[in-house]
């Protein structure tokens, strides 16, 4: 049975939001965004010429090879998954965990979600022998599967899918005849850019991936709703895109006009910009090291993260000693150790993508810091982990956890 608040609020408000850079806005990206507060006319739908161009530019750096007339911007993530999903048509695959978000813009559409466990070794790309086997007993039942979701950069599990496990995910996808969108928010966030080798599907299947990515990634800051897609170079492509771009007119989600701006120049990728997302990446490694290592005293389990602002935890270890003291899912976890802190868990969220789930997301950017000053000091530290302040949140975690042994 879903829950719902005593104010009527469904279980998807209950999803955490995305992990923020706990950062201040870089007063650079600020300046863009006034300069063009000035400008009455709308961007047209799915993004103008400047960011089209400049998101064109951003994915050739990247090896992969983009025209503007191939991309479409929408006002965040969200809406502009929500119309690929309405554009792609049919039955959906995704991996377990995922976004909490994927799974009810699927149901919204009136389409049915498949979940598909992911190797052990990490998150957000469905295991091929269990992808395989999904696909042919969704068809069994009489379902039609065109679409697999995945993140090689993964939220919640903040882990990169090694290419091996990219290649096969894709081949098994491609040879049932799946469409691949691939959430790629996160590429830029990698923890150890010279060790981690990463692999985007349109790398390697170029007419079969879609590739999607929300700036606030690395880019800009959440509160500037802009995310990107870039569509294979195909007639079906084109088609595709075409559809997509009448969902999003039809709903409205289009980019304003001083973000336009502001993206346009971040992924344009000046010296400030890049500086401030390769020391934020450094920083939000550092102390996601220092989280995980608190967190593992507990006997909870977390893959070590490797890229993004968070990481995840899974308690089911201790589930009959949470159980004895009335923690039976991740809601219940949360208010447990809120009620024996005195106050939330710094950056925790529930995250569990089903009833009974024992799982939180740990987003590190509350522990750089309660105030812009503070912030700010933990990213210009040569030792960020020694500031009092961060030191402080990363105690009061280490408690947290210690409660559950």
């Amino acid at each position: 049975m879903q829950r719902t608040s005593p104010e009527g609020r469904g279980p998807v408000r209950y999803g955490p939001p995305a992990p923020e850079t706990g950062l201040p806005v870089l007063p650079e990206l600020a300046a863009v965004l006034a300069a063009a507060g000035e400008r009455a006319e709308g961007e047209p739908p799915g993004g103008g010429p400047e960011l089209c161009e400049a998101a064109a530019g951003y994915w050739w750096r990247r090896g992969l090879r983009s025209r503007p007339d191939e991309l479409a911007a929408a006002a965040g993530a969200q809406a502009l998954l929500f119309a690929l999903i309405g554009a792609y048509g049919g039955d959906v695959l995704m991996p377990r965990p995922c976004p909490v978000w994927w799974t009810p813009q699927v149901r919204l559409l009136g389409r049915p979600a498949y979940h598909v466990p992911t190797p052990a070794e990490c998150g957000g790309v469905p295991d091929p022998f269990a992808l395989l086997e999904t696909v042919r007993r969704v068809r069994a039942e009489g379902g039609v599967p065109r679409l697999l979701l995945l993140s090689v950069v993964d939220d919640p599990t903040a882990t990169v899918a090694p290419p091996e496990t990219v290649r096969e995910a894709c081949e098994a996808a491609v040879g049932e005849g799946l469409h691949i969108i691939s959430d790629e928010t996160w590429r830029d966030t990698l923890h150890q850019p010279h060790e981690t080798v990463l692999l985007s599907p349109a790398e390697m299947c170029p007419e079969d991936v879609t590739v999607i990515s929300d700036l606030a990634g690395a880019l800009t800051p959440a509160s500037w709703p802009v995310a990107v897609a870039r569509f294979p170079p195909t007639e079906q492509g084109i088609v595709r895109r075409a559809r997509t771009l009448d969902i999003l007119t039809a709903l409205g989600a289009v980019v304003a006009a001083p973000i336009a701006a502001a993206a346009a120049h971040a992924l344009g990728e000046p010296g400030p910009v890049t500086a401030r997302a390769v020391q934020a990446a450094a920083l939000h490694a550092r102390v996601a090291a220092a989280a995980h290592r608190a967190v593992l005293v507990s006997g909870a389990l977390a893959r070590p993260p490797q890229a993004g602002r968070h990481l995840y935890v899974d308690l089911g270890p201790l589930r009959s000693r949470l159980a004895e003291r009335g923690v039976n899912d991740s809601m219940e976890l949360e208010e447990y150790l809120t009620d024996r802190l005195g106050t939330p868990v710094p950056g925790g969220h529930r995250f569990g993508d089903e009833l009974g789930a024992l799982r939180v997301r740990l987003a590190t950017g509350p522990l750089l810091g309660a105030t812009p000053e503070q912030r700010l000091e933990s990213l210009t530290s040569l030792t960020p982990l020694e500031l009092p302040h961060v030191a402080e949140a990363l105690r009061t975690l280490g408690t947290a956890f210690d409660e559950l042994r």
